[in-house]
């Protein structure tokens, strides 16, 4: 089922595109949902659960601070395309690898900290992964690449979540040093969920839907938790 759904989340934000064309502002405001909702999950399930595991809780922040360093390196090479900042150039004909290995990295390391009956984190991931995958499919079909590498590109995206899963699953080096692998994930996504919650704020001005798209999004981490 893990797999399934990290497999939908990504066909589902490129049939949204292909399907009801969402504007820019609607873009946002579900980015801002899915940011919210990724940042209260982080706070409220994976930080406690792994600073109770651990007996080094200095240890565990360094690993935490870490993921934060690491993530910020992926985009330098990603231009920020995991929390929905990517630029449409209609005339854009080179393929994009170094965002397609930085995306590729990040997809794959967002399925290791999941575990089989960890719920509450497979569905942050999920509702994280619909609004970057709109934001993904509308820069490729906007790009003058082929169909082919269009699919080629999202499909790959797709699995890599779940391989990510698999791996965890599969590899006792990842089990053994669980704690330190999901709290350097957690420095990733308090760094992904801040920079969306971050950059859906325009020219700084208070924005009623976006708050009220945030607030929506940290209730249901609180209330589904």
């Amino acid at each position: 089922m893990s797999y399934l759904l990290l497999i939908l989340s990504v066909l589902v934000g490129a049939l949204v595109v292909l399907i009801f064309k969402p504007s820019n502002k609607i873009t946002r405001l579900l980015l801002s949902f899915s940011g919210a909702y990724l940042l209260s999950v982080t706070i409220l399930h994976l930080m406690p659960e792994v600073f109770i595991e651990a007996g080094n809780t200095k240890r565990v922040g360094i690993f935490i601070l870490s993921g934060i360093i690491i993530q910020s390196v992926l985009e330098s090479f990603s231009k920020g395309a995991e929390h929905g900042h990517i630029h449409v150039h209609s005339n854009e004909t080179k393929f994009p690898l170094l965002l397609f290995i930085s995306l590729c990295i990040h997809a794959f390391s967002e399925g290791i900290p999941i575990h089989a009956d960890d719920h509450n984190l497979l569905w942050a991931i999920v509702v994280h992964k619909i609004p970057i995958a709109i934001v993904l499919t509308t820069f490729l079909l906007h790009s003058k690449f082929t169909k082919s590498t269009v699919i080629i590109f999202l499909s790959i995206f797709a699995l890599m979540s779940p391989f990510g899963v698999l791996v965890a699953d599969k590899i006792s080096f990842i089990t053994k040093y669980h704690t330190e692998i999901t709290a350097l994930i957690i420095g990733v996504f308090l760094h992904i969920s801040t920079i969306i919650l971050f950059e859906s704020s325009e020219n700084h001005k208070f924005n009623i839907q976006k708050f009220t798209a945030i607030i929506t999004g940290i209730l249901v981490a609180i209330f589904t938790l």
